[in-house]
């Protein structure tokens, strides 16, 4: 069983940093393409940032391109995502996302559609205040 775990959620006031984190167990971590998704209160769920498996190809929606920086250790079986630069509208519950990709896939796909993924963490709860 694949079980996806954040950390690192909390509040910072606007322009302040955090650092979040997503472990995962039960499968090899070197097979999983990854991505953080977020949801705030009320709306729906909202893509933020795909990796690719092997960790050279990474996407970000628009309103965070500049300030987050997605980023994975297949040897400590962990995926990152350094925020910078916060703003209160990124306040969400932010959530890890995993895809089994195949081993003769080349490895250096990223998926920003949710409906892509497989396995999905509890959520990690982010606050930016004004």
């Amino acid at each position: 069983q694949v079980q996806p775990v954040e950390s690192g959620g909390g509040l910072v006031q606007a322009g302040g940093s955090l650092r979040l984190s997503c472990s995962v167990s039960g499968r090899a971590f070197s097979n999983f393409a990854m991505g953080w998704f977020r949801q705030a209160p009320g709306m729906e769920r909202e893509y933020v940032a795909a990796i690719s498996r092997n960790g050279e190809n990474t996407n970000y929606v628009h309103s965070v391109k500049g300030r987050f920086t997605i980023s994975r250790d297949n040897a400590k079986n962990t995926m990152y995502l350094q925020m910078n630069n916060l703003r209160p509208e990124d306040t969400a519950t932010y959530s890890c996302a995993v895809r089994y990709t195949e081993p003769f896939d080349s490895g250096s796909f990223y998926y920003t559609s949710n409906t892509a993924y497989n396995y999905w963490g509890r959520g990690t709860q982010v606050t930016v205040s004004s």
